[in-house]
């Protein structure tokens, strides 16, 4: 992207000031400074399970839903579809918490079951070796195991989330009736 607006640049200068040869390869310099410089510079850092507790909670559900993704093709299948609908459920959260005080229960609740069980339950999940993964013990194999708790992490995801939604869904209900009472009477009326 940034090679492609120094060529716009250049096409634009060169139809009012006639750049030459100096002008050409000035502009080839830019460019092979510019990716040069590009592909020595750091990338995004990578999420690691062991920082999620301390990130803060605004931006935990995106970096929780990153670290899980990363996680995804070493989980069985069943347990990738319940990757994504956990995604989903943290994309949902990640706004509603902007208001939310780090300090609430729900907040210390949800910063444990995203930033810490969450990522035990997944790296427990991999530190079972590979052939025993799909055998029983006690009744359930650890790939069972694994889809139940992420299963139950997704539903309570989304049982938080819609908590932190009631009171907003209370004023939209109390607006509308509002509405409905002063420019219909009762509400009855159509």
């Amino acid at each position: 992207m940034v090679d492609a607006a120094i060529l716009i640049v250049a096409t634009v200068v060169g139809w009012f000031i006639p750049l030459g040869m100096f002008g050409a390869l000035a502009v080839m310099a830019l460019l092979i400074a510019a990716t040069v410089l590009l592909a020595l510079a750091p990338g995004v850092p990578e999420v690691r399970a062991e920082t999620l507790p301390s990130t803060p909670l605004r931006t935990l559900p995106l970096q929780t839903d990153a670290w899980l993704n990363r996680q995804r093709a070493a989980l069985p299948a069943p347990a990738q579809g319940l990757v994504d609908a956990i995604g989903n459920r943290l994309d949902t959260l990640g706004p509603q918490l902007t208001a939310l005080d780090d300090g609430a229960p729900l907040a210390v609740e949800l910063r444990k079951l995203i930033g810490e069980q969450l990522p035990e339950l997944v790296k427990g999940y991999q530190a079972v070796p590979e052939p025993l993964r799909r055998t029983p013990r006690n009744g359930r194999s650890p790939d069972e195991q694994l889809t139940d708790g992420l299963r139950l992490i997704e539903e309570e995801i989304g049982e938080m989330s819609n908590s932190l939604a009631q009171g907003d869904l209370d004023r939209l209900s109390t607006r509308e009736r509002y509405l409905q009472i002063r420019y219909r009477g009762d509400g009855m009326q159509d």
